[in-house]
C-alpha cells in the first residue's frame, strides 16, 4: 500500500489551495486569499512561480542559460507577479484607521483623481487609469484620511481584474468601511491588451461608474459630483 503522500512535498499552490476548498471558498483572480497564506509560504510561492514561468520561457524556445537579458527574468516575474502587481491577492487589506463623524458631516466629499494601475484578468497586460470618489456622510459614518483611499484602491487594483469588477469591489469596501448615505466610484482608464495587441487601438479608453444610496436616487446629487470631477479632468 502506497503510504500517505508528505503534504510538505506538496507545492506551495497546492496547499493554500486545498485551504481554500476546505473553507468553500472561491479563488477568483480578483480574489484576496490571503487568509489562506501561512507564514513563510509566500516565499515558497516566489520559488514555485519562479520555477513554472522557468518552463514557460524553455517553452517559448528562448536560452535562457546563454542569454544574459533572461537568466534572471523568472525570478524578476514571480517577485513582480507575488509581490508587486498582483500583491492585492496575497496580503492583508492595509490597516484603516476610523475616526467617528463627530462634527455630524453630511456634505458632498469627492476624492481624486485617484492613479491606478492593474492588469486585466483576460490576458494579464496593464490597465493604467485614475478614478474618483464621492461619498455623501451621516453622522453614523466613519472617516477615514485621504491617503487611505489610495491605499485601499490600489490593494483591490493589484490583483488580475476586469474594470467593471473592480470598482464593485471597491465600492463594497469602502461601504463597509466608511457607511455612507451614498457613494459613487468613476474610473477611466487605458487597456494594453487593446494598445498593444488585438487591434492596437491606442485611442480608446473605458469609463465606468458605481453608484450606491443617495448617489443612486438623487439625480441633482449625482449630477453635481460627475460635474464637479468633470471640471477636475
Amino acid at each position: 500500500m502506497k503510504p500517505p503522500a508528505d503534504p510538505q512535498q506538496e507545492p506551495v499552490s497546492a496547499r493554500i489551495r486545498a485551504r481554500i476548498q476546505k473553507a468553500k471558498k472561491r479563488f477568483f483572480a480578483n480574489d484576496n486569499i490571503s487568509a489562506y497564506i501561512r507564514e513563510g509560504e509566500l516565499d515558497d510561492l516566489l520559488s514555485e512561480v519562479e520555477g513554472k514561468f522557468r518552463e514557460v520561457l524553455k517553452s517559448l524556445v528562448i536560452d535562457t542559460e546563454a542569454d544574459h537579458n533572461t537568466q534572471d527574468t523568472a525570478k524578476r516575474v514571480a517577485k513582480m507577479y507575488v509581490t508587486e502587481v498582483f500583491r492585492g491577492r496575497y496580503t492583508d487589506a492595509p490597516p484603516v484607521t476610523e475616526f467617528p463623524n463627530a462634527s455630524s458631516l453630511n456634505e458632498l466629499m469627492i476624492v481624486g483623481p485617484i492613479t491606478v494601475r492593474s492588469a486585466c484578468s483576460h490576458h494579464f497586460c496593464p490597465i493604467m487609469g485614475r478614478l474618483w470618489i464621492g461619498l455623501m456622510p451621516n453622522e453614523h459614518s466613519n472617516l477615514i484620511g485621504l491617503s487611505k483611499y489610495s491605499r485601499l484602491a490600489e490593494w483591490v487594483m493589484s490583483r488580475p481584474q476586469i474594470q467593471e469588477e473592480a470598482i464593485t469591489q471597491l465600492a463594497d469596501l469602502l461601504m463597509e468601511k466608511v457607511r455612507p448615505d451614498g457613494l459613487a466610484v468613476v474610473m477611466e482608464a487605458d487597456h494594453f491588451c487593446m494598445h498593444w495587441r488585438g487591434v492596437k487601438d491606442s485611442e480608446t479608453m473605458m469609463i465606468n461608474s458605481v453608484m450606491r444610496g443617495s448617489f443612486l436616487k438623487d439625480h441633482t446629487l449625482r449630477a453635481e459630483f460627475l460635474s464637479l470631477i468633470k471640471n477636475r479632468t
